[in-house]
């Protein structure tokens, strides 16, 4: 089963991650992030799994951060409980797996021999989890020094400053800075700008070898 559906592991992976991104356009804000939106993520590590197939170790750590990204669910879910620690512990789960998926991806879409309709759902892929790996890194911030972002809703709830870190994330990742939230502490100001830069650094390094094999691919066919 795995296998069969490893050939279309980043289709598969790209329209679950589009979901968590775009959900809430579709389903009413209140019910998506408590329900959808952890459902959606645990959909997401599971197709993971899809990508590391034939990669045990990855695998396996794929599937423990899984099952205790499930407990915590179903724990929240159950006891209806906001204690902040289960926020740390899903931004730990969340940020292991995406830095791991996000140098999985890239890797394989290095190594890919030909560009293909898979490639480049990988391609977007990896740069999609690049503006989730800012986006767990500006909330553990966030969390943990709070106020080092400027512009975040002062009486808003977690869930409401953490949709703002994302959007935030996107746009530092695609340096379009429209100002509307800035980084007032060091080591905001200093995460800000190292994931401006991957942004930069995948377009410009990781696109431009996958058109490179296309415009070549192309030429010898």
């Amino acid at each position: 089963m795995i296998k069969r559906l490893h050939t279309y592991r980043f289709e598969i992976f790209f329209f679950s991650i589009s979901a968590i991104l775009f959900g809430s356009l579709i389903f009413p804000i209140g019910i998506f992030n408590t329900i959808i939106s952890p459902i959606l993520f645990l959909i997401n590590i599971l197709s993971g799994i899809v990508i590391f197939s034939g990669r045990q170790r990855q695998s396996w750590v794929t599937i423990i951060l899984f099952f205790i990204a499930l407990v915590v669910f179903i724990y929240r879910f159950v006891s209806r409980s906001e204690d902040e620690t289960l926020d740390y512990i899903k931004l730990v789960i969340y940020f292991t797996f995406y830095s791991l998926v996000t140098f999985e991806i890239i890797r394989q879409v290095w190594n890919a021999k030909t560009v293909n309709k898979n490639v480049i759902f990988g391609l977007m892929s990896g740069y999609i989890t690049l503006g989730l790996l800012g986006f767990f890194a500006f909330s553990s911030i966030e969390l943990s020094v709070p106020n080092s972002f400027s512009g975040l809703l002062v009486n808003g709830t977690i869930a409401d400053k953490m949709d703002q870190l994302l959007y935030y994330s996107y746009i530092t990742l695609m340096t379009i800075g429209y100002g509307d939230i800035v980084p007032v502490t060091n080591v905001a100001q200093k995460a800000s700008v190292f994931f401006a830069m991957m942004g930069q650094f995948y377009l410009v390094i990781i696109t431009a070898v996958v058109i490179e094999k296309y415009m070549r691919y192309n030429r010898n066919s």
